[in-house]
């Protein structure tokens, strides 16, 4: 747990930790309501990891292209997507940010330019250098930002996208979200070479490690890392050490890990220790905290009372956007 001082004014300082407990509530929330078969298919939770959305999206201009995977909710939350459109999301309505029709692994909001949610390991890399490659082309600013865990490493899409992004000098920052385990696999048991820096580095890519539970440490690592790439550096490969409090989905019945284990690595979560920090600094009493999560209780109960008052899409609608026939000029 991080000894070191919390170097932002108050304002900031407790909106990474209301954004970090924003993150957190939904998600307990989406497991009661999927407990409950409100939520259905497939759910991947961030909990334990929500240092790494919080502070490395706090480190983007907010109209940057954000691409992540199947466990996104945290990503598409801070991006700006609004908490209601993504519970109705994961209820499968049309009031969802996808219309209902992507659910949980396939948030998407345009107006945030979150550009996915993608339920294909490696998927998203590829798009984010096309994104990047776009913007170089209309001589743009903006940069392109890909989260993805250690797992999609080991998928062609990773070497292909680096060497792209490297050989064309795109605009890219890739987060490499380490949790140690790709779904059931320990990193170790799938990977020749488990420095994660050192596979990125091998296509001459500025890279660097970063404590993933210590929100401080990732913003700083990305604000650093945004500037670098905005300057026309070229991209940059960030691998944020974490772990996921919950197994992989729903579904997983969590054999392959020590319970021990999970609890040494919940010992220092992001959420207890950034607290703990900004206690010791003054700059959170007991007070403080119970309006933060009474702010955060009412956004979420808010987002589940606005999914449930939604609806299904119109059968007669269930076409709409599959097919359109070329139309003659």
């Amino acid at each position: 747990m991080s000894a070191q001082p919390v170097p932002y004014e108050s304002p900031f300082a407790l909106r990474l930790l209301h954004d970090m407990l924003r993150i957190r509530r939904l998600e307990e929330r989406a497991a009661e309501l999927y407990g409950e078969g409100k939520i259905r298919g497939f759910l991947h939770l961030y909990i334990g990891e929500e240092a790494v959305a919080v502070g490395a999206l706090h480190a983007l201009a907010p109209d940057d292209a954000v691409v992540a995977t199947y466990r996104e909710h945290g990503h598409a939350l801070i991006q700006g997507v609004p908490m209601q459109a993504i519970m109705a999301e994961m209820f499968g309505l049309q009031q969802g940010c996808s219309r209902g029709r992507g659910g949980s692994m396939h948030l998407f909001d345009a107006n945030t330019r979150f550009f996915g949610g993608n339920a294909i390991v490696a998927g998203g890399l590829p798009l984010t250098v096309g994104l990047a490659l776009a913007e170089r082309l209309q001589g743009g600013t903006r940069i392109a930002v890909c989260f993805f865990g250690e797992g999609a490493m080991a998928e062609g899409a990773f070497h292909e996208a680096l060497n792209l992004a490297v050989f064309w000098q795109l605009p890219v920052l890739f987060c490499c979200e380490n949790n140690l385990y790709a779904m059931g696999t320990a990193l170790a048991r799938s990977q020749s070479q488990t420095d994660l820096c050192a596979k990125a580095a091998a296509y001459k890519v500025a890279t660097q490690a970063v404590d993933g539970m210590d929100v401080v440490a990732v913003h700083e690592a990305s604000r650093a890392a945004v500037e670098q790439v905005r300057a026309g550096q070229g991209p940059y490969f960030l691998e944020m050490q974490t772990y996921r409090f919950r197994a992989h989905s729903m579904f997983d019945p969590e054999l392959y890990r020590d319970k021990a284990e999970v609890e040494q690595w919940k010992a220092r979560g992001p959420i207890l220790s950034y607290t703990a920090r900004l206690r010791a600094q003054g700059l959170l009493d007991d007070a403080g905290l119970v309006a933060l999560e009474a702010e955060v209780e009412a956004e979420v109960e808010a987002a589940v009372t606005y999914a449930q008052a939604g609806s299904l899409e119109p059968v007669a609608d269930l076409c709409r956007d599959v097919y359109t026939p070329q139309v003659s000029p």
